[in-house]
């Protein structure tokens, strides 16, 4: 049989090669484990009703991953970051994860993270000129 490779961008692409991997894994993970997925995705809303960010992430098995943290330039510096992770962090603790991951670059919110209790478990020099952080933490 021959295989050809193609470049797809549909959410019907993306579902199957995601389901997939979550099949594949399901059947790896101990009983008590495979059922323990889902997304998470949480938005940030202002007073007059606008999202002006959010957090993108999942839960897998006994791990919340965070992919994305995003908050609009206006809404920064007012603790808005920190109420996600924290609402992040209590929605993994209360599903029984036992840590939190997600990776940065050197210019976005490295600092921040280490505030929250994040260490450093890899690093990767010149990313694009930047360090790229890969980030934990335990509960």
């Amino acid at each position: 049989m021959e295989y050809v490779i193609k470049e797809q961008n549909s959410a019907e692409s993306k579902s199957f090669v995601r389901n997939g991997l979550i099949a594949f894994n399901q059947a790896h993970f101990p009983s008590e484990l495979r059922d323990r997925y889902r997304e998470v995705n949480l938005l940030l809303i202002d007073g007059e009703g606008r999202t002006c960010g959010g957090l993108i992430g999942e839960i897998c098995w006994n791990w919340m991953e965070i992919h994305i943290l995003y908050i609009e330039e206006h809404a920064r510096k007012h603790g808005c970051g920190r109420m996600l992770m924290q609402e992040a962090e209590r929605l993994a603790r209360a599903s029984q994860c036992d840590f939190m991951k997600l990776d940065t670059l050197s210019f976005q919110a490295y600092d921040f993270y280490r505030k929250l209790g994040f260490e450093t478990y890899g690093q990767i020099d010149n990313a694009g000129g930047y360090k790229h952080y890969y980030m934990r933490k335990s509960f």
